[in-house]
C-alpha cells in the first residue's frame, strides 16, 4: 500500500494535502452547526479518511479515493483519487456524484512534485499567502459490497493550472471561494463548472519542501518546512 501511495503523489495531482487547523477554525469557516475535532495533518495520503463538508453544511469524514456505486471492487478507489473538471460531469465514474454528491474538502496547503534536470522529484507546497483554510471541489459516493461493507469515499477535482502552478504541475486542484461554498453544494452541475477554475494565483505561494513528505509515513510539521530550514 505504501508504494501505491508515493506512487499517487508522483503521478496525480492531487495526491497529497495538510489540513492543520482546528476544529473551531473548521466550525467558522465553513459555518459548521456542530465542532469536529480533527487532529493536525502533514501529509494526508490517498486511501486514509480525509474531512469533508456536504449539503447542509455536515461535516463529514470519507475515504479518500472514490468508489463508485456500480463497482465491484472497492479497490478503483485507488485509481480515483482526482477528476478532471473538464470532463467529471460526463465520466460514468464521476458523474452521479458530480450531479448529486459534491463535497468542500477543507485544506491549508497541498505539495507537487516537481521534475528537477537531475531527473529527479522535487516536492513543492503550495498555500495561501494568508496561511487560511480553503477548500477543494470534491465529489463522494456510497458503496456497498457483496459482502455487506460499506464505504463512503470521495475524490478531489481538478484544473488547469495557474501562473504559479504551471512551472511545477500541468494540473492544480479546484480550490471554491468562500463566497461560493452554498453555490458549489446546492445548485445544479451547470451552475457550477464556472467554480471549476484556476485558482488566483496572486492569493497564493510555493516553496519547495525536503523529501519526508514522500513517505506518507512523516505526518508532522517538518513536512511543510522551507527546504532551506
Amino acid at each position: 500500500m505504501l508504494s501505491f501511495l508515493t506512487q499517487c503523489s508522483y503521478l496525480l495531482m492531487c495526491g497529497r494535502y495538510t489540513q492543520t487547523q482546528s476544529g473551531a477554525d473548521l466550525a467558522a469557516v465553513f459555518q459548521l452547526t456542530t465542532e469536529p475535532e480533527p487532529p493536525p495533518r502533514y501529509n494526508i495520503a490517498p486511501s486514509q479518511p480525509v474531512s469533508a463538508i456536504v449539503t447542509g453544511r455536515e461535516y463529514r469524514i470519507f475515504q479518500w479515493g472514490l468508489v463508485p456505486s456500480w463497482a465491484k471492487d472497492y479497490k478503483i478507489g485507488y485509481r480515483l483519487i482526482n477528476a478532471r473538471s473538464e470532463t467529471a460531469a460526463e465520466k460514468p465514474s464521476f458523474r452521479a456524484a458530480f450531479k448529486r454528491r459534491r463535497c468542500l474538502i477543507p485544506a491549508d496547503g497541498f505539495y507537487e512534485w516537481l521534475r528537477a534536470s537531475n531527473k529527479k522529484k522535487q516536492p513543492f507546497y503550495i498555500h495561501l499567502r494568508d496561511r487560511a483554510l480553503f477548500a477543494f471541489g470534491g465529489l463522494w459516493e456510497q458503496w456497498e459490497g457483496g459482502d455487506g461493507s460499506y464505504l463512503e469515499t470521495c475524490t478531489i477535482l481538478t484544473t488547469e493550472p495557474n501562473e504559479l502552478m504551471e512551472p511545477i504541475h500541468n494540473r492544480m486542484p479546484v480550490i471554491i471561494s468562500e463566497a461560493d461554498y452554498d453555490r458549489w453544494l446546492t445548485a445544479s452541475p451547470f451552475q457550477v463548472k464556472a467554480l471549476m477554475k484556476p485558482y488566483s494565483a496572486d492569493e497564493m505561494e510555493a516553496y519547495p519542501v525536503s523529501t519526508l513528505v514522500n513517505s506518507p509515513r512523516n505526518d508532522g510539521p517538518d513536512c511543510i518546512l522551507p527546504l532551506e530550514a
